[in-house]
């Protein structure tokens, strides 16, 4: 029935089921605000509830993605190839994969996020899930680019998204470093273990942008061919 219901969709529009599976990805990635919040401000209880609700997403976003790889198409007629379908389903799919790891994580630990670091930790946090989301806005408009076969006004729109996903992790990675730089002098008064994860959570909180920007990169091909 879910195969059925998959090929309606492919039949319909082949790109779709991606849209629908990049939508659920940023709103899971997009929990991370609210958990963080809860953390920085001790409300672990909360930040358990909102840690339940990443992981149910995520596994939304895994059902969906095996859905899909089910239902498409061996032979796909139209101007993209069914392995970039695969490979931006794939990386999509990492970016839920890394929101529910970042989530667990900290919960596991009941990591506490410095107090001198929590303002620029959560700018930072933020502008990575402003790359998720920026990726799931030029992903949405793949439909548009199938109806102009990929020509004209679209394209221009989705390329400058692409730009501002490259602008934005690059401000990441600085932002990173800032941070890295910042921990480094706390060392000393922050117990060794928690050092070592908080390192590990501003590692992954900066590879959703990475993964965004992937994704951007992986649309540009798809264009370029």
């Amino acid at each position: 029935m879910v195969g059925n219901l998959l090929l309606d969709m492919f039949a319909k529009s082949p790109l779709k089921p991606l849209e629908q599976h990049i939508r659920l990805v940023a709103k899971c990635s997009n929990q991370l605000k609210p958990f963080f919040r809860a953390c920085i401000e001790n409300k672990w209880d909360e930040a358990e509830a909102i840690c339940k609700q990443i992981s149910e997403l995520e596994n939304d976003a895994d059902q969906l993605k095996r859905e899909i790889r089910l239902g498409l198409p061996q032979s796909i007629f139209m101007p993209v190839q069914r392995s970039d379908v695969l490979e931006l389903l794939t990386l999509q799919d990492k970016i839920a994969n890394k929101a529910k790891d970042i989530a667990g994580r900290v919960i596991g630990r009941k990591l506490q996020i410095p107090e001198e670091l929590s303002k620029p930790f959560i700018e930072f946090l933020n502008l990575n899930i402003d790359a998720t989301e920026k990726a799931a806005d030029a992903i949405n408009e793949l439909d548009d680019l199938l109806e102009t076969g990929f020509k004209g006004r679209e394209v221009d729109l989705v390329e400058n998204m692409i730009n501002q996903l490259d602008k934005i992790e690059d401000g990441t990675d600085s932002m990173q470093i800032k941070l890295r730089h910042s921990l480094l002098s706390m060392e000393k008064d922050i117990d060794p273990i928690d050092v070592m994860f908080l390192y590990q959570i501003l590692e992954w909180v900066g590879e959703l942008a990475d993964l965004a920007e992937r994704v951007g990169a992986r649309l540009e091909i798809m264009l370029a061919r």
